[in-house]
């Protein structure tokens, strides 16, 4: 953990570095969700569309590695599940330790690994890496945190990192 930040609950600072939400994803992957994203953004890479390019490229078909965070987003219900399902549940589960209603995305970086295929069954984890002290910004006063989440495959072998810097904040009272 790193040093204790002014002003953070000892229970929120004990988050910080610590793996939390380990998922697996509720079906193998397919390949026609690989189409229907493929398709909203007019990626027309045959490595996607085309059996025969991707055999010979890649030993067969993989998913666009940009695709990494749709297979860890939940359906927004499931049988059995309990509440709304949501991605990044330790984004949430911040706001609201700390207080701040309000949240955005401030930057998102990606690492890849192994290629994504059909047929793989994904589990990822989140781990708050960082929360910053407070800072006032234009859109309210708030905090920056970091959150990995980390997606390996069945065989255990890392496929990708997808990091969020977001910032909680309260607007100003106007």
């Amino acid at each position: 953990m790193s040093d204790p930040i002014p002003d953070i609950p000892a229970e929120v600072q004990a988050l910080v570095g610590v793996i939390q939400y380990e998922e697996r994803s509720t079906f193998p992957i397919e390949m026609g969700y690989v189409y229907n994203t493929c398709a909203a953004v007019q990626n027309g890479n045959p490595l996607y569309w085309d059996a025969a390019v991707a055999e010979e490229l890649t030993g067969g078909q993989i998913a666009p590695p940009t695709m990494m965070s749709v297979w860890f987003r939940p359906h927004y219900w499931a049988p059995g599940a309990e509440g709304e399902q949501k991605a990044l549940q330790a984004h949430f589960d911040l706001k609201e330790l700390l207080d701040l209603p309000e949240a955005i995305i401030a930057g998102n970086e990606l690492v890849f690994g192994e290629p994504v295929r059909p047929g793989d069954v994904l589990t990822t984890h989140q781990i708050v890496r960082s929360i910053s002290d407070v800072k006032t910004t234009k859109v309210g006063t708030g905090r920056f945190w970091v959150i990995d989440v980390e997606c390996h495959n069945q065989k255990g072998e890392f496929v990708g990192k997808d990091t969020y810097s977001c910032l909680g904040y309260r607007r100003p009272k106007s």
